[in-house]
C-alpha cells in the first residue's frame, strides 16, 4: 500500500464506481450470501407501473446499445409509454429477445444490428429506423463499454476500442440523425457517467471517454438548439448492469453472490442512498428528461447517482 492509498488527499474521489474494488468486496462477500437478502436499503424498488400515463404516444425513439443495462430498460420505458422504438446492439440473439419482449407487452420495437464503432452500420441503422418509423423524434446514444486495466498496461489497440465505442460512436450516431432532426426538431441524450467529475483507478481510458462526451453534449446543444434541438447528458451514478458485472469477473459468479457483494459495495461507496442503482431507475431519469414538459433542459449534464457524488 502507497501513502497515498493510506492518506487519500480527497477520500471521495476514491468511491467512485471501479469494478476492480467491486470485484474484490464481491468475492469478500461469497462467504455471506447463502440466501441473504440484501438489509435495509440495499434493494432498489421495482419498477412502477404508470396505468394509462403515455408521455410518448406516436414519438420515435432510436437508441443504441439497447440489449442489455440502462438501453434495455430505457426501451422497455419509452416503449411501454407509447413510443415506437428502434434500437441496435451487437448482440443479435439479445436484441430479438428484447424486441420480442416489449411486443408481447403491448409496445412498438424495432432491433436493427449495428455496431456504432462501424459509420457504415450506424447510417444503416439510422436509415432503416426512418424507413421503418418516419422520423426522429428522441435519440439515446448509450453504446458504451468499459474495463479495469493500470494505465500502463493498456494497449493501444484497447484505449482505441474504448474510445471508438464510447466517443466516436456518440459522434457517428449524432451525425447521422441531426440531419433529419433538423426541420422538425428533437431531442438528444447522450449517456456519460459520474466519472465526469470523479475518478478511480484503472478505469484511466473509460474516465477519459466518458468525459469526453460532456465536450459533444455541450457543443451540439450550441449548435443546434436554433433548429430545435435539445441535447444533454445523463451521468448515471453505479448500476447493476451486466457491464459492471462482466467488469468485475462476476458473470459466473451465482447471483446471491452478486446481490450480496454488491449491496455490501453499495452501502460503503454510495453515500446518501447506500445502494446502487438498477437499470429502470436510471431509465426513468431518462425519461423524465425526454419528457414533453422539460423544454427548457439543454447542454445539461443530469446527474442520477444515489448521492455518490455528494461525497467529493
Amino acid at each position: 500500500m502507497s501513502a497515498d492509498d493510506e492518506k487519500p488527499a480527497n477520500p471521495g474521489r476514491r468511491r467512485m464506481l471501479g469494478a476492480t474494488a467491486v470485484g474484490t468486496v464481491i468475492g469478500a462477500a461469497a462467504g455471506l450470501a447463502g440466501g441473504m437478502a440484501l438489509a435495509g436499503g440495499g434493494r432498489p424498488p421495482a419498477a412502477p407501473v404508470f396505468e394509462g400515463r403515455r408521455r410518448f404516444d406516436d414519438q420515435v425513439v432510436l437508441i443504441t446499445g439497447a440489449t442489455s443495462g440502462i438501453g434495455r430498460a430505457a426501451a422497455e420505458a419509452f416503449a411501454a409509454e407509447g413510443a415506437r422504438v428502434a434500437f441496435c446492439g451487437r448482440r443479435e440473439t439479445l436484441g430479438a429477445q428484447v424486441e420480442a419482449s416489449i411486443r408481447e407487452q403491448g409496445g412498438e420495437a424495432l432491433y436493427i444490428r449495428a455496431d456504432v464503432r462501424d459509420e457504415g452500420e450506424v447510417n444503416a441503422f439510422v436509415d432503416e429506423a426512418l424507413a421503418a418509423y418516419g422520423r426522429i423524434d428522441i435519440a439515446l446514444n448509450n453504446a458504451g463499454i468499459s474495463f479495469s486495466k493500470p494505465m500502463h498496461e493498456i494497449s493501444r489497440d484497447e484505449w482505441d476500442d474504448i474510445q471508438n465505442t464510447n466517443v466516436r460512436g456518440v459522434f457517428l450516431a449524432m451525425k447521422a440523425q441531426i440531419p433529419h432532426m433538423l426541420e422538425r426538431g428533437g431531442q438528444i441524450i447522450v449517456t456519460s457517467s459520474v466519472n465526469i467529475v470523479g475518478a478511480r483507478p484503472q478505469l484511466g481510458a473509460y474516465n477519459a471517454s466518458k468525459r469526453a462526451l460532456a465536450g459533444l453534449v455541450q457543443t451540439a446543444a450550441l449548435e443546434y438548439a436554433e433548429q430545435g434541438i435539445r441535447v444533454n447528458g445523463i451521468c448515471p451514478g453505479a448500476t447493476d448492469t451486466e457491464m459492471i458485472r462482466r467488469q468485475a469477473g462476476m458473470m459466473d459468479a451465482p447471483d446471491a453472490v452478486w446481490r450480496t457483494g454488491l449491496g455490501v459495495w453499495g452501502r460503503s461507496n454510495v453515500h446518501g442512498l447506500g445502494r446502487v442503482a438498477a437499470p429502470h431507475e436510471i431509465a426513468a431519469a431518462i425519461l423524465a428528461m425526454a419528457a414533453p414538459d422539460m423544454t427548457y433542459l439543454n447542454g445539461s449534464l443530469f446527474f442520477v447517482d444515489g448521492g455518490m457524488t455528494s461525497a467529493l
